[in-house]
């Protein structure tokens, strides 16, 4: 047991567990110990040798929100090719969102004001470049961003939704069904449904979930539009390895439960149909 306490004592030093000899034996006490300085050697801490890198300190003088974009407000044409927004758009969006996604200043740092916030979502969402990208243009941090992104697509989302995107009712959901049959001769139609695979990385511990039969990992979009391709409902996060019949039947019952009586939908059908069936989804 000799060997066991100079091995605490060397790996412990002027500590009370110096002292500690296990009565254990042999190859499982030093395993034990293996697996105590490991354990230890994780839950260190590691200090930073920077609160803030420089590059990051001199955001306010060099980074592209407050060099590059304050040009691009210039230029209509450049700015929509930017953002995919016009100016107009973009200003819009703002005063719909920024009290949701305003941060308040601490005595240690100032916070990142709401337009630079939207900037670094839309940017991103524009452009799909990867965080790092992002990070390098608006000198901001990667937890920063990874926090920024997300934070800005679902306060987009909840202030929007409702006035953009809301379930129709029970007249409008006539109104398209008399477009499908005015402007494609489909009577009974509610709405045309397609699905697409959106390639991700697979989560971690997911198996075959998300492996659909293009042979990549994907997230399943389907979408109802109407006659005119206006989306009417939309439906994201179906694992690709359950195929877009989930999210189908998910819309196809939404719809269902939406619409009380399916024949009263459509009031310009011809006699023909006289036992009229349930509206239809294309």
């Amino acid at each position: 047991m000799n060997y066991l306490y100079l091995y605490s004592e060397w790996v412990w030093p002027n500590s009370e567990v110096g002292g500690v000899c296990f009565e254990l034996g042999g190859a499982l006490t030093a395993c034990c110990c293996c697996l105590i300085w490991k354990a230890i050697k994780r839950c260190r801490l590691v200090r930073r040798r920077v609160w803030v890198h420089q590059i990051l300190q001199r955001r306010n003088q060099l980074g592209e929100f407050h060099q590059l974009l304050q040009e691009l407000r210039l230029d209509d044409g450049r700015f929509q090719r930017y953002f995919r927004l016009s100016r107009a758009q973009f200003d819009d969006l703002l005063f719909r969102v920024g009290e949701r996604i305003s941060l308040q200043d601490t005595n240690y740092r100032h916070c990142i004001p709401p337009a630079e916030r939207l900037s670094i979502c839309l940017r991103y969402l524009a452009t799909g470049d990867s965080y790092r990208t992002i990070v390098s243009s608006f000198r901001v941090g990667v937890s920063t961003v990874c926090k920024i992104v997300p934070d800005v697509v679902i306060a987009t989302w909840d202030c929007l939704v409702d006035e953009f995107m809301a379930v129709p009712s029970t007249d409008e959901w006539r109104s398209i069904a008399e477009g499908f049959e005015e402007r494609w001769n489909f009577p009974l139609c509610c709405g045309a449904l397609d699905s697409k695979h959106v390639q991700i990385k697979a989560p971690p511990n997911t198996g075959s979930q998300y492996f659909n039969y293009k042979g990549t990992f994907s997230l399943v979009l389907l979408a109802v539009v109407d006659a005119r391709y206006c989306f009417q409902l939309i439906d994201v996060g179906v694992m690709g390895g359950r195929d877009a019949w989930m999210g189908y039947y998910f819309i196809r019952n939404r719809i269902t439960k939406l619409i009380i009586r399916p024949p009263s939908i459509c009031t310009n059908v011809s006699d023909q149909f006289s036992n009229p069936h349930p509206p239809a989804i294309r």
